[in-house]
């Protein structure tokens, strides 16, 4: 693991880092917060996975979350969307919501993608045996979130792996891949025509087929413009009703798909997960 950078901020450090990833065949850059704490000590970590077209840096730079996550005492890491480099496939015509900066968090199975879009491995076994090794992790103790892509990504790994998450959080996440363009899109690439094999990567299906949660937050923007053809967040309230499964869901207003809009609510999110970190 190479280190790529590294900066002091709220008495803790911030991190980039490199390394090749087996998973995807290709080197992977990813970042990760860690705040000031006593040298013996082992700590909760939180993961956050971003959205279409972004790589680690969005939040690093945008998410305004190193105060609180200093104050709590939360490490914080943020992977890449997508494997990068050379001879790695791309949109055939270069659309930002397939290919590069769009992995799915799945595995594909689909040629030219399957040897390289191997995102579900590398977020939920590779990296985070790496960063168990290197970093100050208490690995009893992890949470997930994240953003649009990265919030259906949260959502369903934490679905999936409801004993190793204490909580999940997103902001304006993907909620039903399965029924919306974008997803019924990068589904299909990755995974190929068998829907049946898209549901365990569709938060709403996967509720439907008996995955459990105790609780979910999402926090989503009443201004977003991808809002009521591609997140469908009614959707996600009402397996969530059918299920038992407690939903907060706050729409705000005025608010939007952006950075802005994240690091506003960011505070909320980082105490919703030291909460249950720590219960």
């Amino acid at each position: 693991m190479e280190q790529v950078s590294v900066h002091r901020a709220f008495g803790g450090e911030q991190g980039v880092y490199r390394h090749a990833s087996t998973a995807t065949g290709t080197d992977m850059v990813f970042s990760v917060f860690v705040p000031p704490h006593e040298p013996s000590a082992k700590l909760p970590v939180l993961w956050y996975l971003s959205g279409l077209t972004c790589t680690h840096a969005n939040v690093t730079e945008k998410g305004e979350f190193r105060r609180l996550c200093a104050e709590l005492g939360l490490i914080f890491v943020a992977p890449d969307t997508s494997p990068r480099g050379p001879g790695v496939p791309d949109d055939a015509e270069g659309a930002y919501d397939f290919g590069l900066g769009a992995g799915f968090y799945v595995d594909a199975n689909q040629s030219p993608f399957d040897k390289n879009y191997r995102m579900w491995s590398y977020v939920t076994e590779e990296l985070p045996a790496l960063v168990a090794s290197h970093f100050p992790i208490d690995p009893m103790r992890q949470s997930i979130m994240g953003h649009s892509m990265g919030g259906h990504g949260a959502l369903t790994i934490a679905l999936r792996h409801p004993e190793r998450f204490k909580a999940v959080s997103a902001f304006a996440p993907i909620v039903a891949p399965s029924q919306v363009p974008w997803g019924e899109k990068a589904l299909a690439g990755y995974l190929g025509s068998d829907r049946a094999a898209w549901r365990k990567h569709d938060s709403v299906a996967l509720i439907q087929d008996g995955a459990r949660v105790p609780a979910i937050l999402v926090d989503q923007g009443a201004a977003d413009p991808f809002l009521e053809k591609e997140l469908r967040p009614e959707l996600l309230r009402e397996a969530c009703d059918a299920a038992g499964i407690d939903l907060t869901l706050n729409l705000r207003e005025g608010y939007d798909h952006s950075y802005y809009f994240i690091s506003t609510f960011m505070d909320d999110h980082l105490r919703w997960h030291a909460a249950r970190l720590k219960a």
